[in-house]
């Protein structure tokens, strides 16, 4: 299967990184052809601009050339795998900029002839989200762990009820182990390489 990689974490010697080299090898090992998109390599640029906007609910709703490209690894993806750190209780800003800017109409969703919203990537069979998280799990629990919620529940709505989500999290990351750590980049391939 094709696999899309998405990282979003701004230093090249994080544990995300390392996270994401983690999960790019079990699904390497389980024999998916995997792109890996590095949000902040790639320079991507967070903020939907006003001309977007306005072009968004249009026939041509995608302006800018690494938008457009983004969107056909997503089209082409059956496995999606997210790797970030939970930061104010979400996403990273890049990466929420990254979901409003590339799953617009026609690549996320699409309109029937009655106007309602049905998924526009049937072809996703698999959502993966690998985070990391400062505070223990009860905290994260009680804040309503809204990162996860986007890409297990909303975007789930745009890959179907067939798209099976699962979630790869290490909680209290300031006060675990090096053990610990270890244990879970190896938790991560394992879990990938199964898919």
């Amino acid at each position: 299967m094709n696999a899309l990689l998405v990282l979003a974490h701004p230093c090249d010697d994080s544990f995300c990184h390392a996270a994401a080299d983690a999960a790019h090898r079990g699904l390497v090992a389980a024999g998916h052809d995997v792109t890996v998109i590095d949000l902040y390599d790639e320079g991507f640029t967070t903020a939907m601009s006003r001309a977007e906007r306005t072009a968004y609910h249009s026939d041509d709703p995608i302006l800018d050339d690494q938008v457009a490209a983004h969107a056909e690894l997503v089209r082409a993806a059956e496995v999606l795998v997210f790797v970030y750190p939970t930061w104010w209780a979400g996403l990273p800003a890049v990466l929420k900029g990254w979901l409003e800017r590339v799953m617009v109409p026609g690549v996320g969703f699409v309109f029937d002839d009655r106007g309602k919203v049905r998924p526009g990537l049937p072809q996703v069979r698999r959502i993966v989200g690998v985070s990391t998280y400062g505070s223990p799990r009860w905290y994260v629990r009680v804040v309503n762990d809204n990162g996860r919620r986007v890409l297990t529940r909303a975007l789930r709505m745009s890959c179907g009820w067939r798209a099976r989500p699962s979630w790869l999290a290490l909680y209290a990351m300031d006060t675990t182990s090096d053990t610990d750590r270890a244990a879970f980049l190896r938790h991560i391939e394992e879990r990938t390489a199964a898919i």
